[in-house]
């Protein structure tokens, strides 16, 4: 009996000690709350893009002399400047539209046309080396789809529509020719087969608006949660131009001009995002008093 009281004495002084021990630890705080990443309700931003065009053209055409038939007709427009700005609202981290007005600064023009055509009822051919300068102005509303983020860099595709002003200036058009124009005079009829015949016209400045359309691709990298760089390309179809009155060198005019027919750009632009929303600040960490 007084052995088993003594192991009864024995097993309580064990199990207050351990009470005892357990009360002298601290007690450890619950795990911290984390809140959840706050919704991505997309916000405001402004851009700014500086790019480069690389231009070209269907054909070149005089408004009053449609059998004119091109045996060989090229076209080049030296490379032109691009500027624009616009602002934009990005809806979530997938889907952004914005509008843009875009600058597209002067380019050379330069053409040649060997051609035949029929004058006083006579066939006849040339040839017509034309120069010009051309810029646009361009609006355009553009939506695209952001299609997801890796290493800070997000790839994305879009397409946008608006309006073109498609402005021709500086034209001139130095030809030549194997028909004589009839003297009215002495009462002659035009001639084939003659020595060749130089021409030089020229044509005032003129603009023409154009419903416009353009495809994007590029990458973007955000520097910063409010500030993110593009490097992106567009297909642009501006649509036509045309040159104001056709002048010849002694100053006769049949109120004619010339057609730039169907002018599309292949663009590559480098720019910038400002986003104008400030995303919140990181939760902060939750702090716990002893005691």
């Amino acid at each position: 009996m007084r052995s088993v009281l003594s192991l009864l004495a024995a097993g309580a002084a064990t199990l207050f000690s351990t009470f005892a021990f357990a009360a002298d630890m601290p007690i450890a705080p619950p795990p911290a709350y984390a809140p959840p990443p706050p919704a991505d309700f997309g916000g405001w931003y402004l851009r700014g893009d500086i790019g480069f065009s690389n231009q070209s053209m269907k054909n070149i055409q005089k408004s009053d002399n449609p059998v004119l038939t091109s045996l060989n007709q090229s076209t080049t427009f030296d490379t032109g400047g691009i500027f624009d700005v616009g602002v934009g609202y990005r809806f979530n981290n997938w889907f952004r539209t914005d509008l843009t007005a875009q600058y597209r600064g002067k380019s050379n023009f330069k053409g040649s046309d060997v051609f035949t055509a029929q004058a006083y009822g006579l066939n006849y051919n040339g040839q017509d080396n034309y120069n010009a300068s051309k810029s646009e102005l361009l609006f355009l509303a553009n939506a695209y789809v952001d299609l997801g983020t890796w290493w800070c860099i997000t790839p994305f595709v879009g397409a946008g529509v608006g309006a073109s002003r498609v402005s021709i200036s500086g034209f001139s058009d130095t030809g030549v020719n194997n028909v004589h124009a009839p003297d009215l005079i002495n009462n002659i009829p035009a001639y084939v087969g003659g020595p060749l015949n130089a021409g030089y016209a020229t044509a005032g400045n003129a603009s023409k608006w154009n419903f416009a359309w353009a495809a994007h691709a590029g990458l973007a990298y955000h520097v910063t949660p409010n500030v993110t760089l593009e490097l992106a390309y567009s297909y642009v179809d501006l649509g036509s131009g045309t040159t104001g009155t056709i002048s010849t060198f002694d100053g006769y005019s049949r109120g004619t001009s010339y057609k730039f027919n169907n002018i599309t750009s292949n663009d590559v632009k480098l720019g910038v995002r400002w986003d104008l929303d400030t995303p919140p600040p990181p939760p902060q960490p939750v702090l716990y008093r002893k005691g």
